[in-house]
């Protein structure tokens, strides 16, 4: 993926410019570079904090976990009768015989970043790209293809109809916006080679593609992006007008270079891990706002299920029973980060205190790996005259996860199972390997979630990505399970709330006892701040702080 650099002059320059006053600029470490800025292509933690500045969904999620309108003027619900349940007389066998139909008003003042109106054809072509199968890298293509038709009233009123119920109707299938006047002759040329043609990738920095506060001024691809304020967003000011994010992938430089005042602020979302912010606030926290706090965020082991040795629920199940989880959290984490049970939060009201829960038992582990076959001969579990040995991937430079991975690899070989470490970047670990299934065994990373978000792109067989639908999903184990898919299909369609509980109860029971995925721990957010930045809002969720940039002031 190439996206447009800068000289090295230039980039020195970046961090010496006299453009725009000391006060006004703002310089922030985080450990990852996004994979492409493009709003569908990809899912990554880096791209979504970045687009937190300069590009803005229609609705989402505000730091009250309450759904606020972005680009529109007022959040569809069925109270407000923008609305409605439908039926659909033409639902072919099998489909859902009733749909939703919203009506979404725009707001008159949105425009991209060179100036050019946010209209309502942006908001179908937008629909025309996330539904298309024929781009490459859309992890949520099977949900956005449920947004079944758009039509555009005018330039500011679209109606959209989606083809079943669901409780999250207005969260999941409201369309947002992708600007015409640069990439729609682009996608019509070829869709196919749209997610390498797309000036997301081969022009990043033109200010037309971004309608936040903030457009693209620079970038250098693995060391920063820098932002400029928009002189075409028409929402609340922010103060700070130049901001540059400098990517630090070894979280002790990250720490290191803010200590040195070559940037001013760590975010929670990608910056240090817990164990390093418990460190620095002993040392540092006279000098810095050192704020930790919970967040909808799952570390876990994803699995590659069509290994030999994993597609045996007995072998997963071994796995955790061999690691001390518990140990994990208290010495790396002073107790301060949950043992997860499954991917539901516990700051959900979703989350059941009653899921089943693995407790540390090398005995237990031994005997389910003796059950399933194998044989301890000389401190390797063997079966079929093969080892039981596995690849363990995570993101290099992340001192915790590499940490994490030592302790595991001591813990299993305890049992018989031998673990080898294969780290790789970020971009390369998230841009392709985890997307097209690469990995061989266990990789560790973290999921974030809305609240209540149905795992239909993590644990739906529909959302296995292949070649044949173009890497579309996130279900990297592959993990494919009738009664998974019932439980997810009948969470999404219950409407009364009391029903849906009972069945999340059942989901995170199956979650737990089938082990789709080895749940490590619930993580907490470390936000570094320097005493004179104020407004930074941690939410907690996918709509992350950088969201509510108009917010943060310099204190005198």
């Amino acid at each position: 993926m190439k996206l447009k650099l800068v000289t090295l002059a230039t980039a020195a320059a970046l961090f010496s410019g006299a453009s725009v006053a000391a006060e006004d600029k703002l310089t922030i470490g985080i450990s990852q570079y996004p994979s492409t800025l493009h709003p569908v292509i990809d899912s990554m933690v880096a791209k979504t904090y970045t687009h937190g500045f300069t590009y803005r969904d229609t609705l989402g999620y505000n730091p009250d976990w309450k759904l606020e309108c972005f680009l529109c003027e007022e959040v569809p619900t069925f109270e407000n009768g923008l609305a409605e349940i439908i039926d659909r007389p033409d639902a072919k066998e099998g489909e859902s015989k009733q749909g939703v139909k919203m009506t979404i008003s725009l707001k008159k003042d949105l425009f991209w970043g060179d100036g050019t109106p946010l209209t309502a054809k942006d908001v179908a072509f937008w629909h025309e790209v996330a539904t298309s199968d024929q781009v490459q890298g859309n992890a949520q293509l099977a949900t956005l293809q449920k947004i079944e038709k758009l039509n555009v009233i005018d330039d500011h009123t679209v109606e959209v109809f989606v083809d079943s119920v669901s409780y999250k109707y207005n969260a999941d299938y409201i369309p947002n916006a992708l600007p015409t006047h640069i990439e729609k002759a682009i996608f019509d040329a070829n869709p196919k080679e749209y997610h390498l043609k797309t000036k997301y990738v081969t022009e990043a920095d033109n200010p037309g593609l971004y309608n936040g506060p903030f457009t693209i001024a620079q970038l250098k691809q693995g060391q920063f992006v820098r932002l400029e304020a928009s002189e075409h967003w028409k929402g609340k000011q922010p103060e700070f007008k130049d901001i540059t994010l400098k990517i630090i992938s070894d979280t002790q430089a990250l720490q290191a270079n803010l200590l040195s005042g070559d940037i001013d602020y760590i975010p929670g979302e990608l910056g240090l891990t817990l164990d390093q912010a418990l460190q620095f606030k002993k040392k540092f926290g006279d000098k810095y706002v050192v704020d930790i706090r919970p967040a909808s965020l799952y570390e876990h082991l994803d699995l590659q299920l069509e290994n030999e040795h994993l597609k045996d629920v007995r072998v997963r199940q071994a796995l955790l029973y061999g690691l001390d989880r518990e140990l994990i959290t208290e010495k790396l984490f002073e107790g301060q980060q949950q043992v997860a049970s499954s991917n539901v939060s516990p700051l959900d009201a979703s989350f059941s205190k009653e899921t089943p829960f693995y407790g540390y038992n090398p005995e237990k582990a031994k005997a389910l790996l003796k059950e399933a076959g194998y044989e301890l001969v000389n401190g390797v579990q063997m079966k079929n005259g093969k080892p039981l040995e596995l690849e363990f991937m995570t993101t290099s430079g992340n001192k915790t996860r590499e940490l994490v991975q030592q302790f595991a690899q001591g813990q299993w070989k305890k049992v018989g199972i031998k673990a080898v470490i294969n780290n790789q970047t970020a971009r390369v670990y998230f841009g392709t390997t985890l997307t097209q299934r690469q990995h061989k065994g266990l990789a560790m990373f973290a999921w974030s979630s809305a609240p209540e978000n149905t795992p239909r792109t993590m644990m739906h067989s529909e959302f296995i990505p292949t070649e044949a639908n173009n890497w579309a999903g996130q279900n990297f184990g592959g993990y494919s399970n009738p009664e998974m898919d019932k439980l997810i299909d009948q969470i999404e369609a219950e409407l009364n709330v009391e029903k849906r509980m009972a069945l999340w109860k059942q989901y995170q029971n199956h979650y737990a006892t089938q082990l789709p995925a080895i749940p490590l721990y619930y993580r907490a957010d470390s936000y570094i701040l320097p005493k004179w930045l104020k407004g930074v809002e941690p939410t907690g969720h996918q709509n992350y702080s950088s969201f509510w940039v108009e917010n943060w002031t310099r204190s005198n």
